[in-house]
């Protein structure tokens, strides 16, 4: 069966996620935090063990204009339902709207289970109301500019949850954020890669998942093993052929230090649960300590950003005790995520290039420092 798809992300990420579709064989369309395709069952399977940037994987019901209560009503009971609930399916309906004429969700969301109940007791010859004691269909119907869309989501709890992160310090950042901001810099697997303010260590094991070409969903659980429509080979397959794809040979040289012991320890413990316990170096180290005598590599920092009363000032001269230590590395680029609008000024010098993100809610910057390239022979 195919379906109509839709990878959601964060804001600022879209066009990461398109090339990841693109990279997987897929045409793509981009909206804001939305990336639509299409395929089959297979390519629900392989979109979520492989995407490292996207939330979730949802497949597009149906999609049409509604302002009105009636229009609503009709419109999600024309859709196929049954071509993917079966009769006891559980499928509680989540809500948005935005922007449009029926703005009370908790309304859209009775009139839309009222309509797909309707439909599924017409199919199924039932009365009254449905059993919904089997396995779970997440639904949701979402109004924007009064065009609603309903979606069935194939991921379950989002794809940044791993499943390595055992433990974790203040403000982590989550797995699918720190692969973008891997995957945003000029690293390739055989450089030098370094983290200076690693924490729970999330950037440096997503880098080694990179390097290694694993895919980031290969030993999850997802929504869609419990639906009735898809094919568990498909899943089986795409699993298999992750693993075949899996580079466990290649030599890789990422670190990860902290000043904090316990926050070492820590990332320690993350690594080894996701299989890269021999793979990256966690140290303890601080920052303005940092020398190498590598000439290339590339820096992925996120520092403090300084948000909290009395906090800035203490971010701030760890920015330029940032400037000071990588100053002298010309072949090494650095790439740092803060929302301090001040960093340029703090580190000592200006970024080749800026790059606006969104850590959650939180509007930050992505400061750039690209290292110079080396002498052809």
């Amino acid at each position: 069966m195919q379906h109509k798809l839709m990878a959601t992300m964060a804001a600022g990420l879209e066009s990461l996620t398109a090339r990841e579709l693109q990279d997987l064989g897929f045409a793509t369309t981009t909206d804001n935090g939305k990336v639509f395709f299409e395929g089959d069952d297979r390519a629900i399977a392989t979109a979520n063990v492989w995407l490292r940037t996207a939330d979730r994987i949802k497949i597009i019901v149906g999609q049409f204009k509604a302002t009105t209560f009636d229009d609503l009503f009709e419109g999600v009971r024309a859709l196929p339902w049954d071509r993917y609930l079966p009769l006891d399916a559980e499928f509680p309906v989540a809500g948005r709207s935005v922007r449009s004429t029926l703005h009370s969700e908790p309304d859209v969301q009775a009139i839309t289970k009222k309509a797909i109940v309707n439909k599924l007791a017409e199919v199924y010859h039932r009365r009254g109301r449905l059993p919904e004691t089997g396995n779970l269909y997440p639904l949701e119907v979402s109004i924007l500019k009064d065009v609603a869309t309903l979606t069935i989501d194939t991921t379950g709890p989002s794809l940044f949850k791993r499943g390595y992160r055992v433990a974790k310090g203040e403000a982590p950042l989550k797995e699918n954020f720190a692969a973008a901001l891997v995957m945003l810099t000029n690293w390739r697997p055989d450089m030098p890669f370094v983290d200076p303010t690693t924490g729970s260590g999330t950037i440096p094991i997503e880098a080694a998942l990179i390097g290694l070409n694993l895919a980031p969903g290969l030993h999850r659980r997802f929504a869609f093993e419990d639906f009735a429509f898809f094919d568990p080979d498909a899943l089986a397959s795409v699993k298999a052929a992750a693993l075949a794809a899996a580079d466990m040979d290649r030599e890789l040289d990422i670190t990860g230090y902290d000043i904090n012991q316990e926050m070492i320890e820590i990332a320690r413990l993350n690594a080894h649960e996701a299989g890269l316990g021999h793979r990256v170096v966690f140290k303890q180290l601080a920052v303005k300590d940092f020398k190498t005598d590598k000439p290339r590599g590339v820096i992925v920092a996120n520092p403090p950003y300084g948000k909290r009363m009395g906090e800035l000032e203490a971010a701030r001269r760890l920015y330029g005790e940032m400037g000071d230590a990588y100053r002298r590395l010309d072949g090494w680029s650095k790439y740092i995520l803060t929302a301090d609008l001040g960093f340029e000024k703090a580190y000592g010098n200006k970024a080749t290039k800026r790059r606006k993100l969104y850590n959650g809610s939180l509007r930050t910057d992505y400061f750039q420092y690209w290292g110079k390239r080396p002498a052809r022979s």
